[in-house]
């Protein structure tokens, strides 16, 4: 290797762009040594002072540790340095990646040729590239941990061969996974199938793979169905064991256990639910004491009752940790017997329960409070339309017990709002489905008078439980370890962003501190109602919402404006709400505080299946509207923009929530470029605009069910 002066100060950015060709193309088989002239020719830089300036480069790569030489003039990738990092890989459609670490602000950009054997959601260890006013980019250096190694994906059999390939429904998953002679599993070609990765030999384009599972023909209702279940390893049937230790569950309510708890029967008492629910967690009561004030009890399921740790049927609990609710059924996280039956407040049954019993004046100011174990009997069981009937027409059975209750809520909502809670009150998406399960129509569920009548007497359970058991009498943090519904502080940069964004409607944000920022977003999201912006402001703003997690840290739930917060209202169908009922029970019993790394754990566990258990309900949503229109194909639509990236554009139909996919490639009129501040894209030629929250006349030219994806064509008015 030549010999002389290394670099100056004068080449120093130059040396830095000849660097990153380096670790590239070195990164490409980490393990590989090389001599200065393969470096060279493999970044082609081949001419003599090419050369050089590829000397120069690796002296400084040596000085700062990213490669090491073997020995005299050979060098190899070295995987112990300062500048690497440990991290989560995510995918996007284009094949590209970031990867997130944990003590890093900013996400690392991993292009598609350096991702290496790495798959989407696995740990991975990363060299990061750093060059002066541009984002940190990276190479995976390796893969130290496998997120998964099973996938879903379409079964394609080559011809005349006895191999095939699993190609994913998902754009993220990077490569197509080969299946060897003899490891199909019965699949025939084009069969939708689960294959479970078992090699990935270095320097192979492809990981090999056996299938496992045959799920059934691709694009059928119960195939997609499963495989969304499938493709986030969410379980669909309970092990046969658990389901006989549940059906072997005494059912019976005993005097000797009704002893211990503080009997409830003789009052009030009913549950709102939607019409077609089964699981009902909570009930209310209300009675009005001699000296005028109510007792609203709040009693929920007392799931730990039955469900004990240490037992089968609690390991599967945990390992579920959620219920997750698909547009066609519910999976749920306890057997049917348990949370349709056994632990359901269905009415004119006695029942367990866990309660949060309040005595409140007229004005909804808390006098008393209690928290124990009850047995309670439920009178009636209303659905939401039913408590909004009454609650607008002043008539009905138990129309004063829903119109005083629907009083004070609304004092509390009124009250939460002024401590600085958010109003996000968006509709959700729901479809009409025919016997079959085929979607006939579509509809969007608005929270009425009823829906936050519910909500504010659960909210206050929820807040006064975790406030019971963090602080002591005279409000001073007690320490006592629990698990939190946290959700942390809007980051003030997308905050800034949107404060800049609104202002060219002619909005305007105070930022000076949270209670004005919170007071902001109110009256903004009161402004924006019924103004062709709103759609586009509202998701912008909650987008700039952190989200919220399980946690043992009690940091407070920003959105409701809560500075302790825990769910404790539905452990049927959520696994931190029994936590939460079995360390109250603890405290209550005089018990001192547990160690807080067991919980630590099970926060973050519960975090990720809420994560997976939401994401396979927001696809089988996709695959339903895709499903609906599929009958309209070929029609034309008014719509908003939805969404806008470097590649296209999403447009969504509010009349049915449908939303499809606009490619800048099919934009024949004028070459188009993406502006991520404005949030649109630009035609060089013509200033035309597509920008976030336009309306614009679309056409439905493609439905694809296997990728849950609508194409559009954007029709000229």
């Amino acid at each position: 290797m030549a010999k002389g002066k290394y670099f100056s100060d004068k080449n120093n950015h130059k040396l830095q762009e000849i660097g990153r060709l380096i670790l590239r193309f070195m990164n490409e088989k980490s393990g590989k040594i090389y001599n200065y002239k393969q470096i060279a020719e493999g970044i082609d830089y081949k001419n003599p002072r090419q050369r050089e300036l590829v000397i120069q480069s690796l002296h400084k790569l040596l000085s700062e540790k990213q490669i090491k030489e073997t020995e005299k003039g050979k060098f190899i990738i070295n995987l112990n340095i300062e500048g690497t990092l440990t991290g989560t890989i995510d995918f996007n459609q284009a094949g590209n990646a970031y990867v997130k670490v944990d003590q890093m602000d900013d996400d690392i950009f991993i292009h598609s040729k350096n991702v290496k054997d790495a798959m989407q959601g696995d740990k991975v260890l990363v060299v990061t590239y750093h060059f002066k006013g541009k984002k940190i980019e990276g190479s995976v250096l390796k893969v130290i941990e496998r997120k998964r190694d099973e996938f879903v994906g379409t079964f394609q059999l080559i011809k005349h061969k006895d191999f095939g390939f699993v190609v994913s429904d998902k754009k993220s998953m990077s490569t197509d996974i080969f299946v060897p002679r003899g490891k199909n599993g019965g699949a025939e070609d084009g069969d939708k199938v689960v294959v479970k990765m078992i090699d990935w030999r270095a320097g192979e384009k492809n990981p090999e793979g056996e299938i496992i599972k045959v799920l059934g023909a691709p694009g059928e209702h119960e195939t997609e169905i499963h495989s969304i279940l499938a493709e986030y390893g969410l379980p669909y049937d309970f092990p046969e064991e658990v389901e006989n230790e549940a059906q072997g569950i005494d059912r019976k309510i005993h005097d000797h256990e009704v002893a211990k708890r503080r009997d409830m029967r003789g009052i009030c008492t009913f549950t709102i639910d939607p019409k077609d629910a089964k699981d009902f967690d909570d009930a209310l009561s209300i009675q009005k004491l001699d000296n005028g004030n109510w007792e609203i009890g709040v009693h929920i399921a007392d799931v730990s009752h039955y469900v004990i740790p240490g037992t089968i049927l609690d390991d599967e609990a945990y390992k579920r940790a959620t219920s997750v609710y698909l547009v066609d059924r519910v999976v749920p996280m306890l057997p049917e017997v348990l949370s349709n039956d056994v632990c359901s407040l269905r009415p004119n049954e006695e029942k367990y329960t866990f309660s949060a019993v309040f005595e409140l004046n007229d004005k909804a100011e808390i006098q008393s409070q209690w928290f124990g174990r009850t047995v309670i009997y439920s009178d009636r069981k209303f659905a939401y339309e039913e408590a909004q009937q009454r609650i607008e027409t002043k008539e009905g059975d138990l129309v004063e017990e829903i119109l005083t209750l629907d009083r004070l809520a609304k004092i509390l909502r009124k009250a939460r709002i002024e401590n600085g809670a958010i109003t996000f009150d968006r509709s959700e998406v729901r479809f009409n489905l025919d016997d079959k399960g085929e979607p006939i129509g579509v509809y969007f569920k608005v929270s009425k008078d009823s829906n936050h009548l519910i909500e504010e007497f659960m909210l206050l359970a929820n807040r006064k439980v975790s406030e019971f058991v963090s602080l002591n009498k005279k409000r001073v943090p007690t320490n006592n370890t629990f698990i939190y519904r946290i959700h942390d502080d809007p980051d003030p940069a997308k905050l800034e962003a949107l404060r800049d964004f609104v202002g060219t409607f002619g909005y305007t944000m105070n930022l000076a501190n949270t209670k004005k920022v919170a007071e902001s977003l109110n009256k903004l999201l009161a402004d924006i109602q019924g103004k062709g912006e709103e759609n586009m402001i509202e998701t912008l703003a909650m987008r700039s919402m952190s989200k919220a997690i399980y946690s043992t840290d009690p940091i407070g739930h920003y959105g409701l404006g809560f500075e302790y917060y825990s769910h404790f209202t539905s452990p049927i169908r959520r696994y931190p709400d029994l936590i939460a009922h079995r360390l109250l029970q603890h405290y209550l019993d005089g018990g001192k505080s547990p160690q807080k790394q067991e919980f630590d754990e099970k926060s973050k566990h519960c975090s990720a299946m809420e994560k997976l258990a939401s994401d396979a309900e927001r696809d089988s949503i996709k695959f339903m509207q895709v499903k609906f229109m599929e009958k309209h194909l070929g029609e034309d639509f008014t719509g908003v923009i939805s969404g806008v990236a470097d590649f296209g554009f999403w447009v969504q139909i509010p009349e049915n929530g449908a939303e499809g996919l606009i490619k800048l490639r099919d934009l024949m009129d004028d070459s188009y470029t993406y502006d991520a501040k404005s949030h649109a894209v630009f035609g060089s030629k013509t200033g035309n605009k597509y920008q976030l929250g336009d309306e614009v006349t679309i056409r439905v030219m493609k439905a694809n069910l296997i990728q849950k994806q609508l194409d559009f064509k954007i029709i000229e008015s």
